[in-house]
């Protein structure tokens, strides 16, 4: 292995053409793959390779997202017009697809689970928190009413706790970048790795956004990772050899202190090497669409509703059978809801033409979960 013909990051800030929607769809069905085991087995169930190497296939998604997120929301604050474009971009990414698919599931799927009479079940406050909480991201409600009761995972909605945490990071991008920490690495590195420190020893603390703060820590490392692998794109290499030896740091040191620090180091570089790598045929895929936040919103309630309807299964069973079902929400959520939304943001000029693919180019917009 050696270097590619892409030497740095630059190449995948500045063209519209890359990898990242199939990386992006790959990891949202690779949580799906990962929830299959608790959902279908109880919580507690732990799949094959949490078992092997301490991270499930789930968590290595959520790092996944997030540095690709930090990459990409690094760059869309740098080329926005101002902030009030740059949120109403990150608005219009996030809460179009989510507010369809809370209403779907709140009011269609959720009366038709659940044990309590229709009536009742919409006469329940339980119902309305969920559907105003969940779709304003403000306050998650993981269940509805009788839904999903007699399922071995009661949850309705167990994906949706990292957008809101993709939300205050944008906050934090933008945050840093009013400051014009852009334009001072070292200090940006300072204050972000000050800032993880602090969070990581705030668990045992209570005060007020005390949870909020803490929800940074996990996912906070591969998302800054990304954003600093952004600002140092012209000069860092994008190499294939760099990208093994993380990973195998990383599998060496799964199971030790450095666990989570060198698995969220190995997959940020690796995801984003591949984001930015030639890959012939397989940039076809950006003619398709990226499925990957409809697939990563839509597989959670899906796969409980097929427990719920077929009864007990296998996760390979429920896997098979919810990963088609989820695919189809996906693709008229992209369709018919995410980029009708984008394409309206831009037709109104307020985000100029950034990095991302064909599908949903023009716009840094396409971010996923």
């Amino acid at each position: 292995m050696g270097m590619t013909m892409r030497q740095n990051f630059a190449p995948l800030a500045a063209e519209h053409s890359n990898n990242l929607n199939l990386i992006r769809l790959i990891a949202a069905l690779s949580v799906l793959v990962s929830h299959a085991w608790p959902i279908t087995l109880g919580p507690g169930a732990v799949e094959p390779l949490e078992a092997l190497t301490g991270f499930s296939l789930g968590a290595l998604s959520v790092f996944t997202f997030f540095a690709i997120s930090g990459f990409l929301i690094s760059a869309s604050f740098e080329r926005s017009d101002g902030l009030w474009t740059y949120l109403r971009a990150r608005a219009a990414r996030i809460y179009p697809g989510l507010i369809v698919s809370i209403a779907l599931v709140t009011l269609g799927l959720g009366p038709i689970f659940s044990t309590l009479p229709v009536p009742s079940y919409f006469a329940a406050s339980e119902t309305w928190q969920a559907f105003f909480g969940n779709s304003s991201l403000l306050r998650l409600h993981y269940h509805l009413p009788g839904v999903f009761e007699d399922t071995p995972y009661k949850t309705v909605q167990g994906s949706l706790w990292t957008l809101p945490v993709e939300m205050r990071l944008y906050v934090v991008v933008a945050l840093l970048g009013l400051l014009g920490m852009f334009r001072r690495p070292v200090l940006l590195a300072l204050t972000c790795g000050l800032g993880l420190l602090v969070i990581s020893f705030s668990g045992s603390l209570e005060f007020r956004g005390a949870h909020a703060l803490r929800s940074l820590w996990y996912p906070g490392l591969p998302f800054f990772l990304g954003m600093a692998m952004y600002l140092a794109r012209n000069r860092l290499p994008a190499s294939s050899i760099i990208a093994f030896a993380l990973v195998l740091v990383s599998v060496l040191c799964a199971h030790g202190p450095l666990g989570y620090v060198t698995m969220a180091l190995a997959v940020s570089y690796a995801v984003l090497y591949l984001a930015g790598r030639e890959s012939g045929p397989l940039r076809l895929w950006n003619q398709v669409g990226d499925y990957s936040y409809g697939t990563y919103i839509y597989a959670f309630p899906v796969q409980g509703m097929v427990i719920a309807l077929w009864g007990g299964m296998s996760p390979v069973e429920n896997i098979a059978i919810s990963a088609p079902i989820t695919l189809g929400f996906a693709v008229l959520s992209w369709h018919w809801v995410e980029r009708p939304a984008m394409r309206a943001i831009r037709r109104r000029g307020q985000v100029k033409p950034q990095i991302s693919t064909p599908s949903a180019s023009s716009g840094h917009l396409s971010t996923g979960p």
